[in-house]
């Protein structure tokens, strides 16, 4: 889970690109948001890690311009790489089973309901019985959704399920069935102190009101699937990023289970399409870079 802190970049100074480079074909344009909402290195409590702020649990999901796009390259990994970006134990089941439940009831225009299917506004139906709750849940909304449990006697939640389809720079597979702790190995300032910290926060989580944090990384490359082995070294990108990847990272805890959703929306922009008063910012506040670079 890439919390990294706003400051020092990889390897030394990387600035944004002022000009980024032409397309490379449409599938690009398609995972580009054209705008992003929430710029949280203007925002001083966004700045503080970890930055949490209370949440409307209306806004808890968020429908974009490119959720059609979006949801086809889920549908298409959890089809092609299904064991990459879907893990449960099976202790999951029940809090799957009302992470579905909650999320039919809070999907509203442009969604039908018919029976035990539900048509997306994209227009792909989806049998409500035809797979996993956690990934029929993960195929009707934009956001990537992880289930994280408390065992009884233990200090910290766990991971007990999620579909992961757009990863920024960590491996579902090496994450699952662990502690928060061990989940944010090897983020650099998840201390001790802070893992305290988190999970105080983890333990206070009240149902009707969920909690949210964002982040913000420049990429070379703007693939929503990034996943990275806590083994592999992050590489040091040079030169200038193109895009700025923001990360929305919801926590909402279900009311009769009391597992709690960590559910992740994913914006990809292009740096000519930030704000001026966003690029403006990035001279005082800088952010990091991740990813591939030249």
């Amino acid at each position: 889970m890439n919390s990294q802190p706003m400051g020092k970049a990889w390897g030394g100074t990387v600035r944004p690109a002022r000009h980024f480079a032409a397309w490379k074909g449409s599938e690009l344009k398609k995972i580009c948001q054209d705008s992003l909402p929430f710029a949280p290195w203007l925002h001083q409590a966004a700045r503080r890690l970890p930055g949490i702020q209370p949440l409307a649990l209306e806004d808890w999901l968020v429908h974009d311009e490119v959720f059609a796009e979006q949801m086809a390259l889920r549908d298409r990994l959890l089809s092609d790489r299904r064991s990459d970006v879907f893990a449960v134990e099976d202790r999951a089941l029940p809090a799957a089973e009302e992470l579905l439940a909650l999320i039919l009831s809070r999907i509203g225009g442009g969604y039908t309901r018919h029976g035990q299917a539900v048509t997306r506004p994209d227009g792909v139906t989806i049998d409500l019985k035809a797979d996993h709750p956690l990934v029929t849940a993960a195929r009707l909304v934009q956001e990537d959704l992880c289930l994280l449990q408390q065992p009884e006697g233990a200090q910290e939640h766990v991971l007990t399920g999620a579909v992961l389809c757009f990863p920024a720079s960590w491996t579902l597979a090496e994450k699952i069935g662990r502690p928060l702790t061990a989940i944010h190995t090897p983020v650099q300032p998840y201390t001790q102190q802070m893992a305290a910290r988190v999970q105080r926060l983890f333990d206070a989580i009240r149902p009707d009101r969920p909690l949210w944090r964002a982040n913000a990384l420049f990429y070379h490359d703007p693939t929503l699937y990034q996943p990275r082995r806590e083994k592999d070294p992050r590489p040091w990108p040079t030169g200038e990023a193109a895009y700025m990847r923001s990360e929305r990272q919801s926590l909402l805890r279900l009311p009769g289970t009391q597992a709690v959703v960590f559910s992740i929306h994913t914006w990809v922009v292009p740096w000519e399409r930030l704000t001026q008063e966003q690029r403006d910012g990035l001279d005082t506040h800088r952010v990091e870079t991740a990813g591939q670079g030249a």
